[in-house]
């Protein structure tokens, strides 16, 4: 089965040579205007993934990302704009987007974007019941079940993002290694030699936000360095 993408762009012809760009590539396109009319879409026909314009004539893109994760809809979402600017990427992203792709583009480098969003923010197939331990990752008090997308320390449940949950399980698949931010954003957001530092921070804080209540703190800076997740 195809895998569907809205596209959201007030320009009808890059609406247009998006779309028929997703449909050669075997994916299901659906096309808006407007944040209103993208909200209804997403609604009214949930989407894989969306691309969504920053710089829309009603709701921003901005918003129509804010309001899609308030409702608890957890699709992923790839920004397009105009403006290349790092508060834009930084916004962008900690309103829980999950790409940042600037105009003009590539086409193909788009659709190579999609696929890898896709690709990392996949849900784990449950595989029915997982044995004893498998996909689970432990830290201390922290247990990470990679297969149930579950967060628990010290026994009680902890709600995360799909992104804060990728951030988190990747510092304890290298518990005690220092990793550097370019290292994170690669890894967690699939960007290589681009991205912005500041957007690792802010999730590295989010997680501080939900974990430091229950216990003593397992994240760690090195300063200049990078973060690491040790007892």
């Amino acid at each position: 089965m195809s895998e569907r993408v809205l596209v959201v762009d007030d320009e009808a012809n890059i609406r247009d040579l998006i779309e028929v760009a997703l449909r050669f590539h075997g994916f299901e396109p659906a096309t808006a205007g407007t944040g209103a009319e993208a909200l209804r879409e997403a609604k009214a026909r949930p989407p894989d993934l969306i691309l969504l314009d920053v710089m829309l004539p009603d709701l921003d893109g901005f918003e129509v990302c804010r309001r899609l994760r308030a409702g608890g809809d957890q699709v992923p979402v790839i920004f397009l704009t105009a403006r290349d600017t790092p508060s834009d990427t930084v916004t962008g992203l900690t309103l829980g987007g999950d790409d940042y792709v600037t105009k003009p583009f590539s086409i193909d480098a788009l659709v190579a974007r999609v696929r890898a969003v896709l690709r990392r923010t996949a849900p784990k197939p449950p595989g029915g019941r997982a044995a004893a331990g498998e996909g689970v990752l432990r830290v201390a008090d922290l247990e990470l079940d990679e297969v149930r997308w579950t967060v628990r320390r010290g026994g009680v449940e902890v709600d995360l993002s799909p992104t804060e949950f990728r951030l988190l399980a990747h510092l304890m698949q290298n518990v005690g290694r220092v990793l550097t931010r370019a290292q994170l954003l690669e890894a967690v957001w699939g960007w290589e030699h681009h991205g912005n530092g500041q957007v690792v921070e802010t999730y590295i804080s989010y997680l501080r936000r939900k974990l430091d209540p229950l216990g003593p703190p397992l994240i760690h800076t090195r300063r200049g360095v990078g973060y690491a997740l040790r007892p």
